[in-house]
């Protein structure tokens, strides 16, 4: 069902902000980040003979909406119009929770995905949004590679064909006091977005009382002191504009964001099979050409919300170490109710390869 209230637009934006990013190309400052998303849509690609119809958060103008859209101009140009992707963007099918609905009846052949909706579909892929797992993008690279044939494999078995990985990046701690140790998150008002096992995990074992809000009252609540920390990605602080009620960051990042597209394998064996593996190929070139849009993105975030004063808090060895400490109680909490051993071992496995690769010791955060 769709709803143009300004709350459950802004919502959408916020949202998509949060999950999928808003473009910075260009941008001089936090207040350009929407203009993007803002101008004006393209004038619609004449029919495939055949559209898969995809939902999603992301607004137009945004980074994922700019690549997606030039994924389905290559897509209807090499298969000389017989497949296109359709997309609806900006949240206007509605929450992932709804978008799914709308698949199981037909309305819908696919979506972009977060962590969360991924989950419905096939739980087990969770284990790559574990806290304190990685350390940075080339291990979540060497991982992906490795274990997305495992991964696509549950997708499928889940009744959907994936298209492409569409990650949100790294998420941090933002907030008003400095979080350097496991005792000043337990006595700090942190903010819990409901329905995320992992993170409800995560905070549980760390003896923190969160207080859960929707996405549209944490600004009020920043501001009303009713909480004093958040999680998200950098692009996403800025977007929300909930770094103007921070002072701090701490550098060690919480989980690496999940997110891809996906389509129902009904829909998939619908491509004629001559143009499939031309559709596939596509794919992976411009959702490569996401991820590195994506990681830019964040970066230049990280750089804006330093300008505008907000310190980095930089943690000791063993600081760090205590943090990941509770990274491992949830990944074993976790266990039989999101993925079973053998897979948490398989990709901590792969990650102490990826990281001997790199030179990098082996101990801490992926035991």
């Amino acid at each position: 069902m769709t709803c143009s209230s300004p709350r459950r637009v802004l919502l959408r934006v916020v949202l998509a902000a949060l999950t999928l990013g808003v473009t910075l190309a260009g941008a001089s400052g936090p207040t350009a980040l929407f203009g993007a998303a803002a101008a004006a849509a393209a004038p619609p690609p004449a029919k495939a003979n055949y559209e898969i119809k995809i939902a999603t958060l992301a607004p137009e103008g945004s980074t994922w909406m700019k690549i997606m859209d030039e994924l389905d101009t290559a897509i209807r140009t090499e298969t000389q119009n017989a497949v296109g992707l359709k997309f609806y963007p900006g949240g206007i099918q509605g929450g992932e929770d709804v978008v799914l609905r709308k698949i199981r009846t037909g309305q819908l052949h696919g979506a972009g995905f977060t962590g969360v909706g991924l989950g419905e579909i096939a739980p087990s892929l969770r284990v790559m949004e574990l806290p304190f797992l990685f350390e940075n993008e080339d291990e979540v690279l060497a991982v992906h590679a490795r274990m997305d044939p495992i991964f696509e494999q549950k997708i499928n078995q889940g009744g959907y064909t994936l298209l492409g990985w569409a990650e949100v990046g790294f998420i941090y701690l933002y907030s008003r006091e400095p979080l350097a140790t496991t005792e000043q998150l337990r006595s700090t008002k942190i903010w819990l977005w409901q329905g995320d096992p992992v993170a409800e995990a995560l905070l549980k074992t760390a003896g923190v009382s969160p207080v859960p809000l929707d996405v549209t009252d944490v600004m009020t609540s920043l501001q009303t002191g009713l909480i004093s920390a958040v999680y998200v990605s950098p692009l996403a602080c800025i977007a929300l504009q909930w770094f103007t009620r921070v002072k701090h960051v701490t550098d060690l990042p919480l989980t690496h964001g999940l997110g891809a597209v996906v389509v129902t394998n009904e829909a998939w064996a619908k491509v004629p099979a001559q143009h499939q593996a031309k559709v596939r190929e596509l794919c992976r070139g411009y959702f490569d050409k996401l991820r590195l849009a994506t990681v830019a993105d964040n970066e230049r975030s990280t750089d804006v919300i330093a300008q505008a004063g907000v310190q980095t808090v930089t943690l000791t060895p063993d600081q760090a170490r205590s943090f990941k400490a509770l990274g491992a109680q949830v990944q074993q909490a976790l266990v039989g109710k999101l993925f079973d051993q053998a897979l948490l071992d398989q990709v901590k496995a792969e990650l102490s390869t990826a990281r001997a690769a790199q030179g990098k010791p082996t101990s801490g955060s992926q035991k």
